[in-house]
């Protein structure tokens, strides 16, 4: 038995995943939070910070930032400088920051997470939208979309990578096609890498868009954080790393004034995460596996619904369309299944599954599933 069957009962916690339904019978598998525990370093090392008791303004130590750099070389073969590092309260937040860098517009592929739909709106600038494509190999970018969808005045390429909700981990080539892109029309790249270490397939792995090049690097400002793979999101730490000088001041003179600093805990939780959680990480990566496999056979089992096999995250992205239902996610619901509205990510007719719980709980999720695809 895995230590990540134990179900851990969040219904009367803090937890917005859970309190959503609070006093009805629908299981939660919407918002990206895994109902798994925390790493044990990361809980022995929150302890000893509470411990001491003293929780002043705090700010990063020489030990935390070399653990970011470890990590980085360790996993991705990709050495940074520390001082392209900039810490961040969310990775939202690095996302709404990097449209107030910038002036012009902003292009990104669809469908996509929803606060690269909002934060462009937020910062009053202008968002051009290109279509993945959807074959039979998976989904895609497509070039003569995107090109379709710049503009002179595009100047801010969001990329999610891996991506949320599709869970393509993109490959090489594709990558390159993009920084070629970038290169062309003279665009800053923003590369929200916040599932980087959720690669499901045992032969892929994640390439940071700023390792691509020296190039890539200098138009680059690339998110993440330690929340998704290590479960710790409510701690709020996360990071951007901006090689490039004049970009980084850019980037920072738009934090000044709205951005919090990052709270001692989440900094403490970082550094424990990287440095400590390689063991529970290799049986976290092994337990989504299977768990992202039954999902898969369960959904393309049914009539109506299909999806593509989900490379990294926990997230199955889930074509409904033909069921013919005006409100999927209602319908689900209704059903005693609690899923993301692909509406909100610009697809209607999708829904998109978490499956970072316990088995216990998937199993049961996947027969309300296959319940409301019959009464559909």
């Amino acid at each position: 038995m895995s230590n990540f069957d134990t179900p851990i009962d969040r219904r009367d916690s803090d937890a917005i995943k859970w309190s959503k339904y609070a006093g009805r019978d629908v299981l939660p598998l919407w918002v990206a939070d895994m109902d798994f525990a925390a790493p044990p370093a990361v809980i022995e090392t929150l302890h000893r910070r509470i411990e001491h008791g003293v929780f002043g303004y705090g700010g990063p130590w020489p030990s935390l930032t070399e653990s970011v750099l470890a990590h980085l070389e360790g996993e991705y073969q990709w050495r940074i400088e520390a001082e392209w590092i900039v810490w961040l309260p969310g990775l939202v937040t690095g996302l709404n920051v990097a449209c107030r860098a910038v002036d012009g517009e902003v292009l990104t592929a669809t469908p996509i997470y929803p606060p690269f739909l909002s934060a462009p709106h937020f910062s009053g600038r202008k968002l051009n939208r290109a279509e993945l494509a959807c074959t039979d190999d998976g989904w895609r970018f497509d070039q003569a979309a995107l090109q379709a969808a710049l503009t002179p005045a595009t100047e801010l390429f969001l990329l999610c990578h891996p991506h949320n909700p599709v869970g393509r981990c993109w490959n090489r080539d594709e990558l390159l096609e993009l920084a070629a892109l970038a290169e062309a029309h003279d665009l800053i790249v923003c590369s929200d890498e916040i599932h980087c270490g959720l690669i499901l397939d045992a032969d892929k792995r994640h390439i940071p868009f700023a390792s691509l090049s020296p190039e890539a690097a200098k138009r680059s400002i690339t998110l993440m954080a330690p929340s998704k793979t290590f479960n710790i999101p409510g701690l709020g730490c996360a990071f951007a790393v901006i090689p490039d000088a004049r970009l980084r001041r850019r980037f920072e003179h738009a934090m000044h004034g709205i951005v919090p600093h990052v709270n001692v805990l989440g900094l403490a939780a970082c550094e424990a995460a990287y440095r400590d959680s390689a063991d529970w990480h290799r049986e976290l990566i092994a337990y989504l596996r299977t768990n992202r496999d039954l999902v898969i056979a369960a959904v393309n089992r049914e009539k109506g619904p299909k999806m593509k096999s989900v490379e990294a995250t926990y997230l199955a992205w889930i074509d409904v369309r033909e069921l013919g239902l005006g409100n999927p996610a209602a319908h689900f619901e209704a059903h005693g299944l609690g899923l993301s509205d692909g509406a909100d990510f610009g697809a209607p007719g999708w829904l998109r599954l978490n499956f970072g719980c316990p088995r216990s709980t998937l199993n049961e999720a996947l027969k309300r599933f296959s319940a409301a695809c019959r009464a559909a």
